[in-house]
């Protein structure tokens, strides 16, 4: 539970959401106003002025983008520095680990093929073996 947790379970939530906010009104940082209480009430004059300005806008998905983007020491998941387990059952574990791995991630490449749009974020190869911030 907590390889899942803190490898795919903070990819699935994190990578992503550079992709998805990067379009601001998927994600505004902050309103200028409230939202509308009442269903139809709405025009794209107050829309306009209920959005972040630009600067706002900018700070917000930088954030995004940093949070999102690859660290630079970055880990694959199930690969671990080898001088840490020495024992034989410990090395067998994360030899079947990284088998697994290699499975799911040919099935993902082989699903991913078929699609406009890869997804990619849960990929073993790409998956980060830690939260890294």
């Amino acid at each position: 539970m907590v390889i899942f947790t803190g490898s795919a379970q903070h990819a699935a939530v994190n990578s992503g959401q550079f992709d998805y906010g990067s379009w601001m009104p998927n994600t505004p940082m902050t309103l200028q106003r409230p939202p509308p209480t009442t269903k139809g009430t709405a025009d794209e004059s107050s829309l306009l002025e209920t959005l972040p300005d630009v600067n706002a806008t900018v700070h917000g998905m930088a954030v995004m983008y940093l949070l999102s983007k690859q660290s630079s020491d970055f880990v694959p998941l199930g690969h671990y520095p080898e001088e840490y387990f020495s024992e034989i059952v410990p090395r067998q574990q994360m030899h079947l680990f990284k088998g697994e791995l290699g499975l799911l991630g040919s099935k993902i490449e082989a699903r991913n093929l078929g699609l406009k749009i890869p997804y990619t974020f849960l990929d073993p190869a790409l998956l980060e073996n830690s939260v890294a911030i």
